[in-house]
């Protein structure tokens, strides 16, 4: 009875939300979250971390408290997301940034939907999971040891992860940024605010630390600003190609040394094709609920444009040098992800010029992808075909040579049935 009475609250709240954000036409003013075809704050959701909260909470999954890092290690396991992805925040920011600095850097591990981070001796781990319809959902599991222990989500969350950076809905969000000796950002430098594989590395990863080679690209990792405001490597020999970060910072207690380049530019390239991806959805279901046709609706038109371009790597920076990670994780991703009958797969790394080897984004195989309505993704196939088919052959796609082209069609063909209606 008491679960039926908060339902039927939380059905009253959204229709009361719901009158308070139209005009007198009736047309929706609020903002995007609070419409009623997403109601992001009160749909249940079907992300990894609430289908582990129904495990832990039926006895059939379990999570196992250690000393040195709390729950980490086993809710890595339980969510299917791998140590050897560590990338390691220096600065202080972040819900937990207090206990954040250069010596005590915040650790974030992911897979293809969800992301972890922890901090030694911070309160608790903060969990991010995509869900296929509503996009970034943010948990958090206490590092205390309990008989049953289950992850809470937090909503306080979305007052940094809904913002341009991630196009206005509940998503991811990589930084760039310069950070003082004890890890806070010096605005004076500014931030990249929206990294993606279009970003020059150059660019990239002030604020974090970054081990593995990386040719004669150069980034911002591994470096604070001094008293003077001049820029300094926390690593002896210099803040490029670092293969390992022993003795940089004490590390008691997290899985590795390792920041991995590899792993931060998968990353980087991940956080905005899912973020596209929940953006899209919403304004198809925005538009839908509306009585418009989406399709015929801007908004939605012009968001299949870019994440068609998006997922071909359009505009992705150049790599001079190439990259090599020193975690195993580029062997942990290449491994992932269904395969053709010639073993290719859409998550084969390149890293000798480009991040991967198909230029066709992993994330066409998502769940999210798939959650698309109909009409929209059929019409995200339309234009990527044109693409892979020749007909489009614009600036923005120039890069895919014919080889390119044709194994995209042929890895697609035989991995994602659907395609064949276009492809």
């Amino acid at each position: 009875m008491r679960l039926v009475a908060a339902g039927a609250a939380l059905w009253l709240a959204a229709v009361a939300i719901d009158a308070r954000q139209r005009d007198a036409k009736g047309t929706w003013m609020g903002v995007l979250d609070e419409h009623p075809a997403i109601e992001y704050a009160v749909r249940p959701t079907a992300d990894a971390v609430a289908a582990l909260n129904a495990r832990l909470d039926a006895g059939t999954a379990t999570l196992t408290f250690e000393p040195a890092s709390g729950y980490l290690r086993s809710l890595l396991e339980a969510l299917d997301v791998p140590a050897a992805s560590q990338m390691l925040v220096l600065s202080r920011t972040g819900v937990q940034r207090a206990f954040t600095s250069p010596g005590n850097p915040r650790a974030l591990y992911y897979n293809e939907a969800v992301a972890v981070g922890y901090i030694r001796h911070a309160p608790f781990l903060e969990v991010i999971a995509h869900d296929p319809r509503q996009g970034a959902v943010f948990y958090t599991l206490d590092q205390r040891q309990a008989a049953r222990p289950a992850l809470s989500r937090q909503a306080g969350c979305l007052s940094c992860h809904v913002a341009t950076a991630t196009l206005d809905v509940p998503g991811f969000m990589t930084r760039s940024l310069t950070a003082r000796a004890d890890g806070t950002p010096s605005l004076r430098f500014g931030s990249q605010v929206a990294v993606d594989h279009r970003t020059p590395f150059e660019l990239r990863w002030g604020g974090w630390f970054v081990t593995g080679a990386h040719g004669r690209s150069t980034h911002l990792g591994n470096t604070i600003v001094d008293a003077a405001e001049e820029r300094r490597s926390l690593v002896a020999a210099g803040p490029l190609n670092v293969r390992t970060l022993d003795g940089v910072a004490d590390l008691q207690g997290y899985p590795g040394a390792a920041s991995d380049v590899v792993a931060l530019a998968v990353f980087d390239h991940q956080t905005r094709a899912l973020n596209l991806l929940t953006r899209l959805g919403w304004e198809a279901r925005a538009a839908a609920h509306e009585g418009r046709v989406a399709l015929e609706t801007p908004a939605v038109t012009e968001l299949v444009r870019e994440t068609v371009e998006y997922l071909l790597f359009a505009g992705e920076a150049p790599m001079p040098g190439g990259l090599a990670g020193t975690s195993g994780f580029a062997a942990w991703f290449s491994a992932r992800g269904a395969k053709d009958g010639k073993g290719r797969t859409l998550h084969a790394l390149d890293l000798s010029t480009r991040l991967m080897r198909y230029p066709c984004s992993y994330t066409i195989a998502s769940p999210a992808f798939d959650a698309l309505p109909d009409d929209v993704r059929g019409a995200v196939w339309q234009g990527l075909a044109r693409v892979l088919t020749g007909a489009d052959r614009g600036p923005r796609v120039a890069h895919l040579s014919a080889a390119d082209r044709r194994a995209i069609v042929e890895i697609l063909r035989e991995t994602r049935p659907e395609a064949r209606k276009y492809l």
